[in-house]
């Protein structure tokens, strides 16, 4: 595997990990939490996350389609995220070159994940159901760790 597939995978895993905490524990009512009253609610946003991933997949296999899907039930929703960075991060370890360069992967469909993964740590927080902030570059994050188990933070702070 060359070093730019190897760090994309690395890119993918940051998803889950990061993503994973914005969403693990989280109380049942976040999923429809609006700050401002707009229907982008935490639910959405992780169902627009899962389309990425499922569209980064399609654009690795040259075949480009995207899909807005609705919102699945909370925890739902959660398993649909962890499947879809799953299936691209196999898609990743496997030797099926990509259909377009690497950058193009990188600044798409993992960019765009880690800005929402952002907004729900910050929704989290304006929710009353705040996560602590981490040591990120600490953190034990590993290319194909991409599902709901990670390892625990080994920096945190309030």
């Amino acid at each position: 595997m060359d070093d730019k597939r190897s760090f994309l995978r690395h890119t993918v895993a940051t998803v889950a990990y990061r993503g994973g905490k914005a969403i693990r524990g989280a109380p049942a009512s976040f999923a429809s939490y609006s700050a401002d009253g707009s229907p982008r609610t935490p639910a959405k946003i992780l169902a627009h996350i899962g389309d990425l991933f499922d569209w980064a997949l399609s654009q690795a296999k040259g075949a480009e389609a995207w899909t807005d899907s609705t919102p699945l039930e909370w925890q739902r929703e959660v398993d649909r995220f962890f499947a879809s960075v799953a299936r691209f991060d196999d898609f990743l370890a496997s030797d099926t070159p990509l259909a377009l360069p690497h950058e193009q992967v990188f600044q798409g469909a993992i960019a765009d994940a880690l800005t929402h993964v952002g907004q729900l740590a910050m929704l989290r927080r304006l929710a009353g159901a705040k996560i602590k902030g981490e040591n990120y570059s600490r953190a034990d994050i590993v290319a194909g760790r991409v599902g709901a188990e990670q390892s625990a933070p080994r920096r945190e702070f309030d």
